[in-house]
C-alpha cells in the first residue's frame, strides 16, 4: 500500500505491517500510512478484524523526535488512535521487542494487546519534557489502576514483559512471530476465549492518595512529571474528557523550554559520532592493556571487561597488584547487582582479567590505555616504554585530563598511533569519553577510538590539543568565576544553592569538598609558573588547603562534615575569605542567586566561544555533550551553547561588555560571538552545518 505499511489478510482477519526501518518510528508518514489502511479494512466487509504488528527487530521505538514539530498536521497521532478505539472490529496488537511512546499508545488504542517474550514497553515521554499526549495517560490508568499509573509514566522506565502482563497492559504472553500471536488473539476474540476490551469502556478510581504523594515526590523538578500528573488525575473523568485534558497538557510541555532542552541533550548524544575520520578503515581491538591500577586505571579496566574484552592491568608496584585486582572484582560484583552482568558473563569478565606488575605483558595488545598520575615526566617515560614494548600497530592511549598529548606522542617513534582517551571518574559508570586527536593522529586511530567508546556504550567526543581539552577548560573558567564571586561578596553556600537550584546536582564548592581540595590545589600549584600577571587570582582555597582542610576527606573545608555529611559552613574558611577581601580593598556586594547563575553561565558560554574558535571542539553540540555527559550540566538546559541560543547572543554579548569593566582581562566578547551576531547565526545552525564525512 506504501512504504511505511503492509496490509495483508488471513482468511478474515486483516492485518497492519509496520515496515518503516530501522525501528518503525512513529513519524508522519508512518501514522498517515497506518491510518489509510485503517480506513481501508474498515471498508473492507470481509475483514472481521484488525491486527497491528511491526516488522524487523522491533514493534515501534516510538515517535519519531524528529517530526515533534509537525505533531498537529492530520491525520495526528490522537486521530489514528480514535480510529482504532471506535472501530466496530476487533482491533488487536501484536508487539516484540519494544513499544515506547507513542508505540505504546497505539496499541493501547487497540482493543487487545498481546506481547512476543522478551518484549520492553513504557512511556518515556517525561525524559523529553513531555507525557504521553496521544492517550496513554488516560488509557493507562484504566489497565493497571492510577497508582501504577503515576509511577510508569512519571519515571518513564522500560517495563519488562511479565510485568506487563500483571499490570494488564498486556492480555498475552506468546513465543514464536508477532504476526501469528496476533491472528491467533483474533480468532480467540471471535471463539469468545479472550475479551476484546476498548480501553474507553473502563473506569479508574480516582486516588487521591497517590496523587498527593507523586506531587510531594515531583514537587520544586522538572514540570513534566507534575503536568503528567495531572493529566493522569484527569483519566477517573469520562475520556472524552479526559483526552482534551492531557492534550492541552501535553501542547503545554511541547512549547516549554524544558521540553527544548531535553530533545537536545537527546540529540546531542548521537550528534558526536560524525567526525572527519569515521570513514577510516578502523583497527581491530580484541586485547586491551591498562597501566596503574588506582581509581582510573581500576574503573577503565571495568568498563573493558564489562564490554567483554580481555584486559591487562598493569600495577608496576607489586605491593598494590592484589588490591588493584580486587578493586576490579568489586566493581564486576556491583555490576551484578545492578542487573548489568549475569552471574554468567561476571565469570567471564572476571576470567578475562589478568593483573600484572610487568609491563611486558603488554607486548600484544591491541590498546594501551595508560592512567598513571598527571605528571608530565612520568607519562613520557612510560610512552618512551610503551613504544618499545608494544607490536606496530597498536594504539598507545593516554588517560590525561590536561596535558599536551603532543608533547607525549613525540616521546615515541609512532606519534600516528598515540590518542588522548580522558574518561570521567568511575569510568566505569561514567558515560563521557574525550578523544583528543593529536597533531599527527592517524584517521584510523581516531576512527578506532571511537569505535573502541561505543563498545564501552560511552559518548565520544572529538577534541583537539589544548590545556584541559573541552571539558576541564571549561570547568577552569567555571571556577574561577565561582572563586570570583565569593570574592567580591557571595557565600560559598550561596553559589553552590544557586547552581543546584538551576539544575546542577552540587555546587562547585560542594564538589571540591567531595572531591578533595588538595587534589584540585596540586592543578593550580603546576600552572602557577605560567600564570599570566594581570590574571586575576583567588587565594582563597590555596589559604584553606594551609590549614590541612581538605574537604570531607578531613571533615572540614569549605563546609564542615561529620560522618561524611554536611553540617553547615566552615567559620574559618568565611575568615580567611573576609581577610582576603580586606587585604585586597575589596568592598563586599550583594548578588541575587540569578546574578551568581548569569555570571557563571556567561563565563561557560564566552569560553567555549574561543574553544570552537581554535577548533578545539568540532561543533557547538559536541561542547553541549561534554558538559551533559561528563560535568553534571542539568540536561533539561541542554548545556551552554544551547543555552546561549535561548538567552539571545545580543545579550550574551552585552553582559559580557557589563562585566569587562570590573574585570578586562576576565572578561572580552570572543570574535566569534561579534561575527555570529553580525551574520544573525545562532549556535544550533552552526551544528546544522554538519561535519564531511
Amino acid at each position: 500500500m506504501s512504504d511505511f505499511v503492509r496490509i495483508e489478510r488471513d482468511g478474515d482477519i486483516g492485518l497492519i505491517c509496520l515496515t518503516k526501518p530501522p525501528v518503525n518510528a512513529l513519524g508522519v508518514a508512518l501514522r498517515s500510512a497506518t491510518y489509510d489502511a485503517v480506513q481501508t479494512l474498515l471498508a473492507d466487509d470481509s475483514v472481521t478484524a484488525i491486527v497491528l504488528y511491526g516488522e524487523g527487530r522491533f514493534f515501534s521505538a516510538g515517535a519519531d523526535i524528529k517530526d515533534f514539530g509537525r505533531a498537529s498536521e492530520t491525520p495526528t497521532l490522537p486521530d489514528l488512535l480514535k480510529a482504532l478505539n471506535d472501530s466496530p472490529k476487533p482491533t488487536v496488537a501484536a508487539m516484540h521487542g519494544v513499544a515506547f511512546g507513542g508505540a505504546l499508545e497505539l496499541a493501547l488504542s487497540c482493543h487487545l494487546r498481546v506481547g512476543i517474550h522478551g518484549l520492553q514497553v513504557g512511556l518515556p515521554e517525561v525524559k523529553l519534557g513531555l507525557l504521553p499526549g496521544a492517550g496513554g495517560s488516560q488509557r493507562l490508568p484504566r489497565l493497571t489502576g492510577m497508582a501504577s499509573a503515576i509511577e510508569v509514566i512519571c519515571s518513564g522506565r522500560n517495563i519488562a514483559d511479565d510485568e506487563a502482563l500483571r499490570l494488564g497492559i498486556i492480555a498475552r504472553l506468546a513465543d514464536g512471530p508477532a504476526r501469528e500471536a496476533g491472528i491467533s488473539a483474533a480468532r480467540d476474540i471471535a471463539a469468545g476465549a479472550l475479551s476484546a476490551t476498548p480501553t474507553d469502556g473502563l473506569n479508574v478510581a480516582h486516588d487521591e492518595q497517590a496523587l498527593a504523594a507523586a506531587r510531594q515526590k515531583y514537587s520544586g523538578k522538572l514540570n513534566a512529571p507534575l503536568k503528567a500528573i495531572d493529566a493522569i488525575e484527569a483519566a477517573a473523568l469520562p475520556i472524552d474528557e479526559g483526552l482534551p485534558i492531557e492534550r492541552a497538557l501535553f501542547m503545554e510541555l511541547m512549547e516549554s523550554d524544558e521540553r527544548a532542552g531535553l530533545v537536545h541533550s537527546f540529540f546531542a548524544e548521537r550528534a558526536t559520532a560524525k567526525i572527519p575520520e569515521a570513514k577510516a578503515e578502523k583497527r581491530a581491538i580484541e586485547r586491551i592493556g591498562v597501566v596503574g591500577g588506582g581509581t582510573m586505571g581500576v574503573g577503565i579496566a571495568t568498563a573493558a571487561l564489562l564490554a567483554g574484552l580481555p584486559v591487562t592491568l598493569i600495577e608496576t608496584a607489586e605491593m598494590r597488584i592484589d588490591a588493584a585486582r580486587a578493586n576490579v572484582e568489586k566493581n564486576l560484583a556491583g555490576a551484578v547487582k545492578r542487573g548489568k552482568l549475569t552471574k554468567a558473563t561476571h565469570s567471564v569478565a572476571v576470567a578475562n582479567l589478568t593483573a600484572s606488575a610487568d609491563i611486558g605483558a603488554l607486548a600484544k595488545a591491541d590498546l594501551v590505555i595508560e592512567a598513571i598520575f598527571e605528571d608530565m615526566e612520568a607519562k613520557a617515560g612510560l610512552f618512551s616504554d610503551l613504544d618499545r614494548i608494544c607490536r606496530p600497530g597498536a594504539i598507545l592511549a593516554t588517560n590525561t585530563s590536561y596535558l599536551d598529548v603532543d608533547a607525549i606522542a613525540a616521546t615515541t617513534a609512532r606519534p600516528a598511533d598515540v590518542i588522548g582517551m580522558h574518561f570521567f571518574s568511575p569510568a566505569h559508570i561514567m558515560r563521557l569519553l574525550e578523544v583528543v586527536v593529536a597533531s599527527k593522529t592517524a584517521p584510523e586511530v581516531t576512527a578506532t577510538a571511537f569505535d573502541f567508546a561505543r563498545k564501552l556504550r560511552k559518548i565520544p567526543v572529538r577534541a583537539g590539543v589544548c590545556d584541559g581539552f573541552i571539558g576541564n577548560r571549561i570547568l577552569t573558567r567555571y571556577r574561577k568565576q565561582c572563586e570570583y564571586l565569593v570574592l567580591d561578596g557571595a557565600g560559598f553556600d550561596q553559589v553552590d544553592r544557586a547552581l543546584e537550584t538551576f539544575g546542577f546536582a552540587m555546587g562547585p564548592f560542594a564538589v571540591g569538598d567531595l572531591a578533595g581540595l588538595d587534589i584540585a590545589k596540586a592543578t593550580r600549584d603546576r600552572k602557577a609558573a605560567t600564570r599570566p600577571p594581570e590574571e586575576r587570582y583567588s587565594r582563597v582555597a590555596d589559604l584553606i588547603c594551609d590549614q590541612g582542610w581538605h574537604g570531607r576527606k578531613t571533615n572540614i573545608g569549605y563546609y564542615l562534615y561529620e560522618g561524611g555529611k554536611k553540617t553547615g559552613p566552615n567559620p574559618g574558611a568565611e575568615d580567611i575569605v573576609a581577610a582576603e577581601r580586606k587585604a585586597l580593598g575589596i568592598t563586599p556586594k550583594d548578588f541575587t542567586d540569578e546574578d551568581v547563575v548569569a555570571r557563571v553561565l556567561t563565563a561557560m558560554i564566552q569560553e567555549a566561544a574561543m574553544i570552537l574558535e581554535e577548533g578545539i571542539a568540532l561543533r557547538p553540540v559536541d561542547i553541549d555533550a561534554v558538559q551533559l555527559f561528563g560535568y553534571g550540566f542539568p540536561r533539561h538546559r541542554g548545556g551552554p551553547m544551547h543555552m546561549a541560543d535561548q538567552i539571545g547572543l545580543s545579550e550574551v554579548i552585552a553582559r559580557i561588555e557589563t562585566y569587562a569593566a570590573e574585570d578586562a582581562y576576565f572578561w572580552s566578547v570572543p570574535p566569534l560571538l561579534r561575527q555570529m551576531q553580525s551574520a544573525g547565526q545562532s549556535f544550533a545552525a552552526l551544528n546544522d552545518k554538519g561535519i564531511s564525512t
